[in-house]
């Protein structure tokens, strides 16, 4: 039952872009074609689908105070919370990385068709956002995380095909 409310809340209630007006310019920007938006669409997915239960991974076992507790006594006060939003990036960059290679590789169109805006992903302020309100939401299970990172996406791409023409 959490599952579903918390898939469908990401998608209806607290939509990046209508809820909180995240990811604006990308969704402005790719939203001329169907095709683009359903490719970058896709693209937004995936990453948030990879960053979000891997940034949960590092919040949870490096970065929170007493997260490092997994490796001794000593290193039960380490709080490397300060971390947060370079790890966070740092996972963003390598996924928008991986998917750019991906998407050149296995669609050349798609990758010309998208141009800057498929880099971009990695400075857009949802998948960020994506990230952050996971960590300040406490989500406590990694399955639940990514229920999160799908759902959140799913909202955004639901948002941007409507006004594909």
């Amino acid at each position: 039952m959490e599952h579903l409310e918390l898939f469908f809340k990401s998608i209806f209630v607290d939509n990046m872009v209508f809820a909180y007006f995240l990811g604006m310019c990308s969704y402005l920007a790719v939203s001329k074609k169907v095709a683009t938006a359903v490719g970058l669409g896709a693209a937004v997915i995936f990453v948030l689908a990879i960053t979000v239960p891997l940034n949960w991974l590092l919040d949870q076992y490096l970065l929170q105070e007493g997260a490092l507790s997994w490796l001794g006594p000593e290193y039960a006060d380490y709080d490397l919370s300060f971390l947060s939003f370079i790890m966070f990036i740092a996972t963003i960059a390598t996924m928008v990385q991986l998917v750019e290679i991906i998407v050149e590789k296995f669609s050349p169109g798609l990758y010309n068709s998208l141009g800057i805006f498929l880099p971009l992903i990695a400075v857009n302020c949802a998948i960020l956002g994506g990230s952050l309100f996971m960590q300040s939401r406490e989500i406590e299970t990694l399955p639940l995380a990514l229920n999160y990172g799908i759902a959140s996406r799913r909202g955004w791409f639901l948002t941007i095909i409507p006004i594909a023409p």
